[in-house]
């Protein structure tokens, strides 16, 4: 092969390699843009819609299935995560009576891939987070009639209720009838039906309660670890936007790095006493 067209070769390899990352960045960027533009706020058009959509709340984009919004509330700084459905009804388009059938409260943070499939009533309260793909409804289909396929009997109709502070993990499942109360924690993948109490921590398939606080004995069983922080701390880093998220992430490094040499030293002192 000559100089000549390997230099040639060359600035064509160069110049494709150029045009792809121009491509990749311009991609991006207009994603981005969409997804900016494409969610929904108290300052767009889609607002209109709900019952209630509060100030500095936000649905990202692309959003699920989204209908019944006259019947939806939605507080205030809730922020709702991409592919999110919330629903109200069977489809869009029914008259479903004078009252809010999903209220979701203020402050909730509803991770990407939630489903809250509302019929008849689900109050959530406020400052609920849910990890990823949880699903909430309060209707599930019955099983009586032996004649008949489950899908096309008559569904029930029991109201859920999450109280405020609760954390819903991964990929749980709040089935029909559902009562959290204060700062529940819901594990992953839990199956959750029936009533909890406040300050319990909950998980299993059926749910059931693993630790729960006691106003004499505090946690019981007893928590293994001091926490990181007071909750007044984290309180206040949480007001501190990124820095403050920072200051955590550094704190929590420097709580790994101390657990790591712990456990060094007591795998030493293991092998001397061996």
């Amino acid at each position: 092969m000559s100089p000549k067209n390997s230099v040639r070769q060359a600035l064509a390899a160069r110049a494709r390699q150029r045009a792809r990352q121009g491509v990749h960045v311009a991609v991006h960027r207009a994603w981005e843009w969409v997804q900016r533009h494409g969610e929904i706020t108290p300052h767009t058009p889609g607002r209109r819609r709900f019952a209630y959509l509060g100030e500095g709340a936000c649905i990202g984009f692309p959003v699920g299935s989204i209908y019944g919004e006259p019947w939806i509330s939605i507080g205030d700084h809730t922020l709702v995560g991409t592919h999110v459905t919330i629903s109200a009804g069977f489809v869009p388009g029914l008259d479903l009576g004078p009252d809010v059938i999903v209220r979701i409260g203020a402050s909730c943070s509803l991770g990407r891939g939630t489903h809250i499939v509302g019929h008849q009533s689900i109050e959530i309260g406020d400052d609920v987070f849910t990890g990823p793909n949880v699903y909430i409804t309060d209707q599930n289909h019955t099983y009586g009639d032996l004649h008949t396929p489950i899908g096309r009997q008559w569904p029930e109709n029991n109201p859920v209720v999450i109280g405020d502070g609760c954390w819903i993990g991964t990929g749980a499942i709040i089935l029909p009838g559902t009562r959290l109360g204060r700062n529940v924690a819901v594990a992953g993948g839990a199956v959750v039906r029936g009533e909890f109490p406040d300050h319990s921590v909950i998980g299993g398939v059926p749910a059931k309660v693993l630790r729960s606080h006691d106003k004499e004995n505090g946690w019981q069983p007893p928590l293994r670890n001091d926490p990181l922080m007071s909750l007044d701390e984290l309180a206040a880093l949480s007001v501190d936007g990124l820095e403050g998220l920072q200051i955590l992430q550094d704190r929590l490094r420097e709580e790994s790095a101390v657990r790591e040499e712990a456990l060094q030293e007591d795998d030493t002192l293991q092998e001397e006493a061996g």
